[in-house]
């Protein structure tokens, strides 16, 4: 069964249809990636899969139970996370303190307990202080757990956000461009890590302008034009799709199809 199922999905603003009936799924230890140029509803796509709009048509389902219009709070919950086009991290906090963050939502303690520094509470904190420095180790930030985060490179920002994400015991990862920023160098560590972490059994979904990331890594890609799915495939099959080509990758596509020819 899909972990991620998406039927029908539609949402209009004044009028325009910003998403017309897109469906795709995402299994277990998949990553799909969503393409096309900007303004083709990309995000859009994301703020209704993730909670942040409510579809005008269409449904989510997660692990085959129907969460369309589900806060992003109660989808986190259920195991779905997320990271976005801009860092959301306390550069002002340790890389440790960050990670920890994320072991938050999880917790169901009584708010007094915390105060008064009661057991459960202190034990609630030692293991999401492991949990944390796991998910570090994980991302390749081990190192530099105790460094203020806002000394950290931007490629190891976004390995930090996605070990943040990961602390909620995730299911679904939705990644909006994770690479964007990036030098090569940092690409190459966020595909390496997004691999990893798919082969752990996580379903990912990702929007991404890097082509020749996307192509590399992707097992199947969804391309919106206009909000509009006009084609979807292995990479291979996508890259010599010729309105594909024509409309958004150029000679990226024409590369990646003799790379994967």
């Amino acid at each position: 069964m899909s972990l991620l199922s998406v039927e029908g999905l539609g949402i209009a603003f004044g009028g325009l249809k910003a998403v017309d009936n897109v469906s795709f799924s995402v299994n277990p230890g998949e990553i799909v990636s969503v393409i096309g140029p900007n303004g083709a509803g990309k995000t859009t796509l994301f703020n209704m899969i993730s909670g942040v709009y409510m579809p005008k048509s269409g449904k989510v389902k997660l692990s085959g139970e129907e969460v369309t219009g589900f806060s992003p709070h109660l989808l986190a919950r259920r195991g779905m996370s997320r990271t976005f086009q801009n860092l959301q991290i306390f550069q002002n906090m340790t890389v440790l303190e960050n990670a920890i963050a994320g072991f938050h939502l999880r917790e169901k303690g009584s708010v007094f307990a915390d105060l008064l520094g009661l057991p459960a509470s202190r034990r609630r904190s030692r293991k999401a202080q492991a949990g944390a420095r796991e998910l570090l180790a994980r991302v390749g930030l081990a190192n530099a757990a105790e460094l203020e985060a806002g000394n950290l490179s931007y490629g190891a920002l976004k390995r930090l956000e996605i070990a943040r994400a990961l602390a909620l015991d995730t299911k679904v990862l939705l990644l909006d461009e994770p690479a964007a920023g990036c030098n090569a160098v940092e690409t190459e560590e966020i595909d390496h890590l997004i691999a990893e972490v798919a082969a752990s059994g996580v379903a990912i979904l990702l929007v991404e302008h890097d082509m020749k990331m996307v192509m590399r890594i992707s097992n199947h890609i969804v391309v919106l034009d206009h909000g509009v799915k006009i084609a979807e495939g292995d990479p291979a099959t996508v890259a010599r799709n010729p309105d594909v080509v024509a409309a958004y990758l150029g000679t990226q596509a024409q590369e990646a199809s003799h790379a994967h020819g």
